[in-house]
């Protein structure tokens, strides 16, 4: 009877304080970025403050839920999981609601559900259970192409919705098998492209085939192991077809809003008429964004005492651009404790899911970590304006019903498997 008692606290309670940590801080910003008059109603639903609040109570229940299931179940039922999700996609283009120009959403009564959130923890699971598969092996070609498809499938069907941020987040499933044996060059050719492309933008081609150039002769006296010439001159042609297509891409593919926050970003306009134009059309929330931070201080100007919040400067503040308002009211401390709680909550699902002994536990959880680490990085990264504006939320931060819960989903699932881990063997 003592053991049957224990199990139910075997739980990492470190990543659970710190997840309520993160929604209770969350709502709080949440409260102050929303409400409206000098007097606040908590009960009412109408305003997000409202509503956020019965996402959280809805929240608490389900993770009663998750954690009451049995931890093989996950695993056993991953597939049909990642299957209906990727349906629940499809279904989109049938019966989606557009919100924002993004076709993202199902209107269920007075509520509105984004499959999309819920469809990164099916493809961690998906990911966890190929990879952990006793037939797969993550070095040859063949798994790497299968994992790429599970993962290329919701990527592709986010993006013909059009939710761009949503679309990039299945990035961070690189991570996730670089750590079980992906093939150290696909890092060198990820981060070479990425180079490469942001080059090719705010340079052209011809720079930045000189520029490829001279780190190619630099190699050739650095190195010890010396390029041969035809690898040199192929590495060299690769990247000036991997320029051209990138200014393709841009100039051709891209939608006209898309170019500007790129061209904002990379600062590539010089008509100066054109740039205020497109300063005052799509850096509005970031100028604005920027101002409240940096108005913030130390310590901040106080809860609901933020002059740019209360006076609603920043559209969308309780949603995509919540860290604005901990850096005007909580200042530079404040933000420091954001930045600080995600850091060892991402730290401390990487250090659980090394101690894993199944291995799909362990790769879920690289899952988990990757996840929460790239919306974290993108949506402080766009509010402080050091990456372009993306329409991402920060993780159990921001307000949104859907958000919450997949992130709960997402994080207590692992959870689970990681209390179950002493029964695995």
């Amino acid at each position: 009877m003592v053991r049957d008692t224990n199990k139910y606290f075997r739980f990492d309670w470190i990543t659970i304080i710190l997840f309520l940590l993160l929604v209770g801080f969350g709502y709080l910003n949440i409260l102050s970025a929303s409400h409206t008059g000098s007097t606040i109603d908590y009960f009412d639903f109408s305003q997000p403050y409202g509503k956020q609040l019965i996402f959280i109570f809805l929240t608490l229940g389900l993770i009663v839920l998750l954690l009451a299931v049995d931890a093989k179940f996950y695993e056993r039922f991953s597939s049909i999981i990642y299957i209906v999700s990727m349906l629940s996609l499809i279904g989109l283009f049938i019966f989606g609601k557009n919100v924002n120009g993004a076709t993202s959403w199902y209107a269920i009564g007075g509520m509105t559900i984004q499959p999309s959130e819920f469809a990164k923890m099916a493809t961690a699971l998906a990911v966890a259970k190929h990879v952990s598969d006793l037939n797969t092996n993550i070095k040859t070609l063949r798994d790497q192409l299968k994992a790429l498809i599970i993962i290329a499938i919701p990527a592709i069907l986010v993006l013909l919705q059009n939710d761009t941020g949503s679309t990039i987040v299945y990035g961070a499933f690189f991570f996730v098998l670089y750590r079980e044996g992906l093939p150290k060059y696909y890092l060198t050719i990820g981060v070479s492209l990425i180079i490469v492309s942001i080059l090719s933008l705010k340079f052209g081609v011809t720079i930045t085939s000189i520029i490829a150039v001279l780190i190619l002769v630099g190699f050739h006296f650095l190195r010890k192991k010396k390029l041969r010439l035809f690898q040199s001159l192929f590495i060299l042609l690769v990247t000036i077809v991997v320029s051209f297509g990138i200014k393709f891409f841009y100039q051709n593919l891209l939608k006209p809003h898309q170019q500007d926050r790129i061209s904002l970003w990379l600062r590539l306009e010089k008509d100066p008429v054109k740039l205020e134009q497109m300063k005052k059309t799509f850096a509005y929330n970031l100028n604005e964004s920027e101002k409240a931070i940096s108005s913030g201080g130390l310590t901040g100007r106080g809860f609901m005492e933020g002059t740019r919040t209360t006076g609603k400067f920043v559209p969308e503040q309780h949603t995509d651009y919540i860290f604005s308002t901990v850096g005007e009211e909580w200042g530079f401390l404040g933000t420091t404790f954001v930045v600080v709680l995600f850091v060892l909550l991402i730290i401390r699902i990487l250090h659980l899911a090394e101690r894993q002994k199944s291995q799909f536990s362990r790769v879920y959880g690289y899952g988990v970590a990757s996840i929460i680490f790239i919306h974290f990085l993108i949506n402080v990264g766009m509010v402080m304006g050091l990456i372009p504006t993306i329409g991402i939320p920060l993780p159990m931060f921001s307000y949104g019903g859907s958000g919450l819960w997949a992130f709960t989903i997402l994080l207590f699932i692992f959870i689970k498997l990681d209390s179950n881990k002493i029964n695995e063997w």
